[in-house]
């Protein structure tokens, strides 16, 4: 084939294609000096303040662009704030688009909030060196990450928010991180989301929810008996400082290890996929939450709202685009009731939580595994010709 017979435009997509990327957030820990430590503080505040300035003339003059709101706040704001020139451009960044959300009342922020650095006012010169603006000049603080954020953090690119929490400051950077090119799946690994089993796959393969339900129960009534030790303690006139303070240290702890426990099921569900050159078919579960409440007794409402599905589901999603592993979404609906081996449709099917017995054929399989190979039916006719005939004969 010459040349002159090649489309351009399919070469541009393929060149394109190959530098698509995925954004991730990086968060690494900076270990400054008390000195530094009190810069830092200093600017949090000064830039809450200016922020909080410019929310109000904005909200006062119902000017909620960036650009009209730089033009009537920025001259202003520069004699008023110890800031910078970009540092305040961010500010009004900032105000701007917390007016996106809305404009029916005055938007403002907490006095050690989060704020926004470009590459104008922030660099990492080393490995494990920042220099960042502060109210008391450019400051150069050290920095720690783990070797899985260090993989990605030489993607860095754009904005890198300053945050402070629990005593400690962190940096979120975002990383454009290269994906790899996309897989060409022989088959598709259905997964089915529920309560006790958090996800179960295709393969009959089951990642339990026991533990992360066993850590909410405990959590709630440590929470139940510490509000109510803090109750008898305000009515006989005590202060309760003491079961304040142990509240707001064990605030997080069920959040985050549902966080982590979600990214080891999804992490094991990709690998899978990628080593099985397969993808992976996931429910549309939109709106599943006030579908599913409205089931549900009230004490059960804590379980069912302790749900994490679109975590997961995001988890997911990032991290099968970083292997090239293709994701499909498909209606979740009947996929519980349908029996995978003759397609009859029917409640009286669902048996239990966990039976499924087709009430036409007599078909008998655990519920969930069931649903998952329903969705991965509905996947199945996505994949190419190719591969769905390869598919369908190894089924068949």
């Amino acid at each position: 084939m010459s040349a002159s017979s090649v489309n351009p435009r399919l070469c541009l997509r393929s060149f394109c294609f190959i530098f698509e990327t995925v954004k991730l957030i990086v968060n690494i820990k900076l270990k400054p000096l008390e000195s530094q430590r009190s810069a830092l503080l200093e600017t949090l505040k000064e830039a809450s303040k200016a922020g909080d300035w410019i929310s109000q003339e904005a909200f006062e003059n119902k000017v909620f662009k960036q650009f009209n709101l730089h033009k009537l706040t920025y001259h202003n704001a520069k004699s008023l704030f110890n800031l910078s020139a970009q540092m305040l451009v961010r500010a009004i960044a900032k105000v701007a688009d917390s007016y996106k959300i809305q404009t029916a009342q005055q938007t403002a922020f907490k006095s050690l909030g989060s704020i926004a650095y470009d590459d104008r006012i922030i660099s990492f010169k080393k490995s494990d060196l920042v220099s960042i603006w502060t109210t008391q000049g450019r400051l150069s603080i050290p920095f720690v990450m783990g070797e899985y954020q260090r993989k990605f953090f030489q993607f860095r690119k754009g904005e890198v928010d300053l945050i402070y929490r629990k005593g400690q400051f962190f940096l979120n950077c975002v990383c454009d991180v290269p994906e790899d090119l996309p897989i060409i799946p022989d088959d598709i690994l259905g997964l089915d989301f529920g309560i006790t089993n958090l996800a179960t796959s295709s393969d009959g393969e089951y990642f339990t929810g026991a533990i992360v339900e066993r850590i909410r129960q405990k959590r709630f009534i440590q929470r139940q008996n510490l509000q109510h030790k803090a109750s008898e303690q305000s009515k006989s006139g005590k202060r309760p400082r003491s079961i304040y303070k142990l509240l707001k240290r064990l605030s997080g702890r069920e959040k985050r290890f549902r966080y982590v426990e979600n990214h080891r099921i999804s992490k094991t569900i990709v690998s899978l996929a990628k080593g099985t050159n397969r993808g992976i078919a996931l429910e549309n579960l939109k709106g599943i939450r006030t579908r599913i409440e409205k089931r549900f007794r009230k004490n059960q409402r804590a379980k069912v709202s302790g749900w994490s599905f679109n975590q997961l589901k995001e988890m997911l999603a990032y991290k099968a685009k970083l292997q090239g592993v293709p994701v499909y979404f498909v209606n979740p609906k009947y996929t519980s009731q349908t029996c995978h081996k003759c397609g009859h449709c029917e409640k009286a099917n669902r048996k239990s939580q966990s039976e499924f017995v087709c009430v036409q054929c007599n078909h008998s399989q655990n519920a969930d595994i069931n649903a998952a190979l329903n969705i991965r039916g509905k996947a199945i006719v996505t994949l190419p010709q190719k591969s769905k005939n390869t598919v369908l004969s190894n089924t068949v």
